[in-house]
């Protein structure tokens, strides 16, 4: 898995990239939290729900369908407990998009068994053929020292610069198009 470091970074810049007029504290913390929840399904360890299940890490919750659904729902909890007037469209696709892009990074990531995708519809574990993301550990002792390190150095040029590409190319995109009209 990418660390929750990258997985909130891509989320992130998203955001300012695509919806920056939606860009303020709660709404980073509420697509933060969408963007990393697809690992909250390594508390299945603790029941012994076994990696390979697609119940485990990786398994349902890093499908297309649970971003979709996940997004959703909390977009539509936070636009309830806001007590938001009006539908926001960009609220909701910023929370999905948000969910989905975790089992995308993750199928970068070079370790792990893959991601159950395209779940309910397969169970099977897929990674892309180009895995450049060093494997973060699963445990936050190991993430201390020389493994996290790599980790980090790994994402900030596979997740952080990639990521700064985008919102500075949508920034200078959006002024050339206010200059044209």
């Amino acid at each position: 898995m990418a660390s929750i470091f990258g997985h909130i970074a891509a989320s992130t810049a998203m955001g300012f990239a695509f919806f920056p007029k939606q860009v303020r504290p709660a709404v980073l913390l509420l697509t933060g939290f969408c963007a990393f929840a697809p690992d909250l399904d390594v508390l299945a360890f603790r029941f012994g729900i076994p990696y390979d299940s697609e119940w485990g890490h990786r398994g349902w919750t890093h499908s297309v369908f649970f971003g979709m659904l996940f997004g959703v729902l909390v977009a539509g909890l936070f636009s309830l407990l806001c007590s938001r007037q009006r539908f926001e469209w960009e609220l909701f696709l910023w929370c999905v998009l948000s969910a989905i892009s975790h089992p995308l990074l993750d199928m970068l990531t070079n370790g792990g068994r893959g991601c159950a995708l395209w779940w309910p519809l397969s169970t099977e574990r897929l990674f892309f053929s180009f895995r450049p993301i060093q494997v973060s550990p699963i445990s936050v002792w190991d993430f201390i020292g020389r493994w996290g390190i790599m980790v980090l150095l790994s994402e900030l040029v596979w997740i952080g610069v990639p990521c700064l590409l985008l919102v500075a190319s949508a920034r200078l995109g959006r002024r050339k198009w206010r200059k044209v009209r």
